[in-house]
């Protein structure tokens, strides 16, 4: 199981009418240049309409419509494409996913289920659900689908004039790390990818380090964005084949890195959508003085911060 370029090809024909084509931007405000892609502006506030509509729209809904378990942004994505595409649709969060993404799930006017307990209490009963219904499950990270609408974001990058010599992007389950991986796969011009994690949402940093899949304890700052238990197979097979590089940065990074991205770009984001930088303004990534550095900006459903 793979993803190729030309299925990321597809899928942004695919989805080129039910998706944004995101803003890109150099700033000097970071103590040296940096690209970065606004795809925290995406339809429903982050990446995640790419995959859901690539899922939804390579799939047979049955009747019984479309179920899907999420920290908060797969879940609006979900509903979203649900919405426009005619489905019925039954999302299941976790108290923590947070009233911004709960919200936006409630305009979509999903059948929203907030679940008591972790993520993993989600995924549980939205399976339960699938298995009483029939319904049609839109995995958030670990489906070809999935991967290959996430990969769309970089193919439009690389059309909107991409030009880095590294690409840092946060890893939650793997589905846009995966995307990236998959997009510049085999490629003598591609960007070197920098995975970025938090200390306590570092699902493929623990499977990189162990050689495969490893549940790790997840908790902090990122948790309903970046906190997948453990991490999708064809993410980390992309990232094994890829040699992918991880780091992990602190909670307090990410929020540095979020209050940063307000005051010098004035763009709102949510903590995950902060964590790439967060790499970069720690130092956690060190880059050399000319190396050309690019920036994905993810998320924006944040809770209400202080700035």
């Amino acid at each position: 199981m793979t993803v190729t370029p030309a299925q990321i090809t597809a899928a942004a024909d695919r989805i080129a009418t039910h998706v944004h084509r995101t803003p890109v931007m150099t700033s000097h405000g970071f103590s040296r240049a940096l690209q970065f892609k606004f795809e925290h502006t995406q339809v429903t506030g982050s990446f995640k309409a790419r995959g859901a509509f690539n899922s939804v729209l390579t799939a047979a809904v049955p009747e019984a419509g479309i179920v899907a378990a999420s920290g908060g942004n797969h879940g609006a994505a979900v509903a979203h494409a649900a919405r426009t595409l005619g489905h019925a649709a039954h999302i299941f969060v976790p108290e923590f996913a947070g009233p911004a993404k709960i919200d936006v799930i409630r305009q979509t006017g999903a059948d929203l289920h907030i679940v008591e307990g972790a993520y993993a209490d989600a995924a549980a009963a939205a399976t339960a659900h699938q298995a009483q219904t029939g319904a049609l499950d839109i995995h958030p990270y670990d489906a070809p689908a999935t991967v290959a609408g996430q990969g769309t974001c970089f193919m439009e990058w690389e059309a909107q004039g991409l030009a880095a010599d590294t690409l840092l992007v946060a890893i939650g389950g793997g589905g846009l790390i995966g995307g990236a991986l998959a997009w510049f796969a085999d490629r003598q011009d591609a960007p070197k990818i920098i995975g970025v994690e938090t200390e306590t949402t570092n699902a493929m940093h623990a499977a990189l380090a162990a050689g495969h899949q490893t549940d790790v304890d997840v908790s902090g700052i990122c948790a309903n964005a970046l906190g997948a238990k453990r991490i999708g197979q064809l993410p980390l097979s992309l990232a094994q084949s890829g040699g992918l590089q991880t780091v992990l940065v602190t909670d307090e990074a990410v929020a540095a890195a979020q209050k940063a991205i307000w005051q010098t770009l004035r763009q709102l984001v949510e903590p995950a959508g902060a964590a790439a930088l967060a790499a970069l303004l720690s130092g956690a990534y060190e880059p050399s003085p000319d190396e050309r550095i690019a920036v994905l900006l993810c998320g924006a459903n944040p809770a209400p911060i202080p700035i």
